[in-house]
Parts: structure tokens; sequence; C-alpha cells
């Protein structure tokens, strides 16, 4: 049965998709499922709870916790688009119909897309708040960080309409299994029985596009602000400039190095089964750690938790 899912006979075009998952080991189902479902939920109440938190405190209605807010929003959303069907792969048929598949793999580009930006905006505010301080309020305006995050979502959905326009125009026929657990571009394009050139072309110019412009931004960003802070005659004035912006520079280094690092590792190589895996770090364990970055140094975040437990248990 599973043989004839797995080969469509005449080469029919495919109508839905099997997720091979992370393992096909029928006894490490259940300990992936645990394991996972943890994350999720470490995922879900992390990102939820600081999404509240800021929403709930006038203190931290500031540029920076409004970028943070809407890191943690799209932390949230982009665990969700995935991470349900993945867990219901390991202990369920692991069959995607192929819209489903499609749309996963659109709301899946356009959040990786979107926090990248944001990513890139959460630099230039410590840019801004360390390199003109006296400016800030000034150049930081509501209408201002609004705009960069408009910007940011909108780059986020022309990402996607290109990535999943390019992969809607192939025809699949033959073999339908993704190895995978998740609707990507590339394991997507190693099962098309038509040219993929022009989807390539797309994703390598896209992708590229994005991790090079946000790369080099956050770069010159933190560029000009280490030479800032350098400048700094006191050492008490060095670390609090330091401290101000050392979780970003945690999640920008997990975020875009496993995210590099994958792709590399896929497109160069050609080996789907690493790169796989090493997804699991930027899709999976990112998203629950950056709720944990950027609240359990964070003082202004600290004492919003202890006004907030008071008010709810007072």
């Amino acid at each position: 049965m599973c043989q004839k899912r797995m080969t469509l006979r005449n080469s029919s075009l495919v109508t839905e998709f099997i997720l091979l998952g992370l393992s096909e080991q029928s006894e490490l189902q259940l300990p992936l499922f645990l394991l996972f479902l943890g994350i999720y939920i470490f995922t879900v109440v992390g990102n939820l709870g600081l999404i509240t938190l800021i929403g709930l405190n006038s203190s931290l209605h500031t540029p920076m916790y409004f970028f943070l807010f809407n890191l943690s929003f799209i932390d949230l959303c982009y665990s969700c688009v995935f991470t349900p069907k993945m867990l219901n792969d390991f202990v369920s048929e692991n069959i995607i119909s192929y819209m489903g598949c499609m749309t996963q793999l659109f709301f899946f580009c356009f959040f990786v897309n979107a926090e990248c930006c944001v990513l890139v905006s959460m630099a230039y505010d410590r840019y801004v708040a360390i390199c003109n301080p006296l400016l800030y309020t000034v150049i930081m305006s509501p209408q201002v960080c609004f705009l960069l995050m408009i910007g940011s979502y909108v780059i986020g959905f022309a990402g996607a309409m290109a990535h999943t326009g390019s992969i809607l125009r192939l025809t699949f026929c033959d073999s339908n299994v993704i190895r995978h657990y998740l609707c990507e571009v590339l394991p997507l394009l190693q099962l098309s029985c038509s040219s993929t050139h022009i989807n390539e072309l797309v994703f390598f110019t896209v992708v590229g596009m994005v991790i090079t412009v946000s790369s080099v931004s956050i770069f010159i960003s933190y560029a000009l602000i280490l030479s800032n802070i350098l400048r700094i005659p006191s050492a008490e004035g060095r670390s609090k400039a330091f401290s101000t912006c050392g979780s970003h520079i945690i999640a920008v280094a997990l975020f875009f190095g496993s995210g590099a690092f994958t792709y590399l590792t896929t497109s160069f190589s050609g080996l789907m089964e690493e790169g796989k895996f090493a997804s699991v770090f930027y899709t999976n364990v990112v998203p629950m750690l950056n709720p944990l970055i950027y609240s359990l140094r964070n003082k202004d975040v600290k004492l919003a938790l202890d006004k907030t437990l008071k008010r709810v248990l007072c």
C-alpha cells in the first residue's frame, strides 16, 4: 500500500505528497514526537507570553519592544505553519495535499523573509539608540517603526510569492515523496519532472538578496555601534552599551548562521539529509530560544513581568 503511494502509476500528476520526516525508523517516532511537542509548547508559551507582556505594559511600548513584539509574533506564526503537521506525521499517515503543501510553502517563506527584515530593523534601532541617542525619539518615531514593519511584511510577501509562484508552474509526476519534514523549495525541485532552471534562478536570487542585504545591513550597523562604544570613556558605559545589543547579536548569529549552513549544505553538496537535520535548528530551536535570549538578562522585561504578576495575583 505504502509502495503504491510512493510511486504514482502511469506518470499521473501528483495530487498529494508524502513527507518522509526526520526519520523513517518506527522506534524513533514516539521519542521524536515527544521532543518536538516539548519544543513546540515552549515556543508557543514563550512567544505568546512575551507578546502579552509587551502588550500589557506601557513601559515596554518603545521602538525596541515594538520590534520584539513583531519578532515574537512572527516566530509564533512561523512555528505554527509546519510544527502541528510535523507532530501529526510522527504518529499518523504523513501525507499532505498538493494545495496544502503549496500553502505551507508560502507561509513558511513569508515568515522567514519577514523575520530577516525584522532583525535588520532591530539592528538599525540599536544603532540609532547608541550612536544618536539625542535624536532617537525623532528618528525612531512611531511612523518610522510602522513603515519598517510594513516593509518587512511586504518583502516577506514578495519573497513568498516569488518562491510559491515559481513552484506552482512546475509539473510533478511519478515520485511524490518529499525527503523532508515540511514543504521546502529545494526538496520540491528534486521531484519536478519539468525544467527547474527558472526556479533555481528565482530561489538563489531571492535567498541571495535577502541574506546578503540583511547580513550586510546588520554588519554595518554593528560595526558603527562597536566603533561608537569603543569611544565611550567609562568601562561601565561600554558594558551598558554592549548589554543593550548583546541579545540581538546572539539571535542574529543563531538564525542567519543556522539558515546559511542549511542552504549551503543542501545547495552545493546536494546532501538533502544533512540539510534537513540542520534546518531543525532554525525552524524549531531558534523560535523557542528567542524569548529566552531577549528576556533572561533584560531588566525591563523582568520588571514588567513582576508588575504583571502582582496585578494578576493581587
